[in-house]
């Protein structure tokens, strides 16, 4: 079975949040002095039934569904480093890849409970509860499927209304502009008062 089937017919088990996205920050991290680390709190505990209603609602939103495609593109990635130093060989070292991905794939498990952990930290279990409510009834799955366009719909009508008041301002301002100062002239510059030479081009 290749990767890209696998991932077809078990999405929900596609994709680790790799060290490839937090590599840049523990590199970071590691570089700094030890002793300069500041002290960390200790974090309270969660319980079990808050942590319960954390993954309800995260898996309501589909909070982590964007990681779906992590792990795919970092085989895809690994294949690309490999694959060119032993181009005849193409066929083996992307099964062998697949075969080593699919090995992580059950890896999944452990950030959907580190998102839940954040999830819970952020909000009360009662809120989550009511999330995961809003969130798996009829008008809840609604907002999730057809909110990106909704939001791009939104964006284009901000636009127009947008370009509508900078149109209009301007115009307005033209406007203002000539009472104070006469007249303007086609680019829209205030006119020189009657008796006053236009000053010269630089």
């Amino acid at each position: 079975m290749s990767i890209v089937s696998y991932f077809r017919a078990a999405p929900a088990l596609v994709a680790t949040l790799s060290l490839t996205l937090a590599a840049p920050a523990f590199a970071q991290d590691q570089a700094q002095p030890a002793e300069a680390a500041a002290p960390t709190e200790a974090q309270p505990e969660i319980s079990e039934s808050h942590l319960e209603a954390a993954r309800a609602a995260v898996d309501a939103i589909g909070a982590t569904d964007e990681f779906d495609n992590i792990l795919l593109n970092i085989a895809t990635q690994t294949k690309a480093e490999f694959i060119p130093n032993n181009p005849n060989r193409q066929a083996e070292i992307s099964e062998m890849v697949d075969e080593k991905a699919l090995e992580l794939a059950s890896r999944r498990a452990d950030l959907e409970a580190e998102v839940a952990r954040v999830y819970a930290r952020v909000f009360s279990e009662d809120e989550l509860r009511q999330i995961a409510a809003f969130y798996g009834s009829e008008a809840g799955k609604k907002l999730i499927e057809k909110g990106p366009e909704a939001t791009r719909e939104s964006i284009a009508a901000a636009r127009v209304w947008s370009n509508g008041i900078m149109r209009d301002l301007r115009q307005a301002s033209i406007e203002g502009m000539n009472e104070l100062f006469g007249e303007a002239d086609d680019a829209g510059t205030p006119g020189t008062a009657e008796g006053e030479a236009a000053p010269a081009n630089q």
